[in-house]
């Protein structure tokens, strides 16, 4: 959120596949879908020469520059304190049974 409440949205073009039963969509909870999603938007796995750190600070790095070109003043080390909201879509929510 900006310092005037405005929400942002960071990353919207990532996402996942799964398998599973035919009735799969009867047992997956809301729970268990925003935890994958912060799973899928967080920091990469580090490579051969790279730790998590590192990974977690560009990741950090990424969003703030992502931020900045929408003109929000965003530094790595306070976005990475911030609160991590998962907002499902009404078309999922209604497709897992949920208003």
């Amino acid at each position: 959120m900006d310092s005037d409440d405005t929400r942002r949205v960071l990353l919207a073009d990532r996402g996942w596949t799964t398998q599973g039963p035919d009735d799969l969509w009867q047992h997956t909870t809301v729970e268990e879908i925003a935890e994958t999603a912060v799973t899928v938007v967080g920091s990469d796995e580090p490579g051969e020469d790279l730790t998590a750190d590192d990974m977690a600070q560009a990741h950090w790095e990424y969003l703030a520059e992502h931020l900045r070109t929408q003109g929000v003043a965003a530094r790595a080390a306070e976005l990475s304190r911030l609160q991590h909201d998962v907002e499902l879509s009404q078309r999922l929510r209604a497709r897992l049974g949920r208003p």
